[in-house]
């Protein structure tokens, strides 16, 4: 997944977040900041909500069971990883993967997993605290490298 593809899920997705926090068009698009016309033109598929955007929808709706099924959980992961490419924030605790990620690889040290909707991957050490995030497994892998 790319930004593109992130963005254009969270633009399909915008209607039922709205409908499911049940906030008709003016509300929701004074929530995002954004203009009623443009948030219609979102809902249409004639324009998107762009990167700031899903951000914005993503954080203010971060418990939205719509976003949770479409992303495989949290969305928190997924924009750390694509706005971190080339780099690595320090990352908060996990809950280690309970619902969405299957473990790939697991040593005493840490584990490899990737999320089951979004197929991004992470690293976790010892204590849940996620290390690394990427799409590419390759890269995750490089990680783990560096780790032993």
């Amino acid at each position: 997944m790319d930004r593109n593809a992130f963005v254009g899920k969270a633009n399909d997705k915008l209607k039922l977040v709205r409908t499911e926090y049940g906030l008709n068009q003016e509300k929701m698009a004074d929530v995002l900041g954004i203009s009623k016309k443009t948030l219609v033109q979102i809902e249409k598929g004639r324009s998107s909500l762009g990167w700031t955007g899903t951000i914005a929808l993503c954080t203010i709706f971060e418990r939205s069971e719509v976003l949770e099924a479409a992303f495989g959980g949290e969305t928190t992961d997924i924009i750390m990883a694509l706005a971190f490419q080339d780099s690595e924030p320090v990352y908060p605790k996990t809950m280690g993967g309970k619902i969405w990620w299957k473990t790939l690889e697991e040593t005493p040290k840490y584990k490899i997993q990737q999320n089951i909707v979004s197929q991004h991957y992470r690293v976790l050490d010892q204590n849940d605290r996620r290390i690394s995030s990427s799409f590419e497994l390759k890269e995750i892998k490089s990680q783990v490298e560096r780790l032993k």
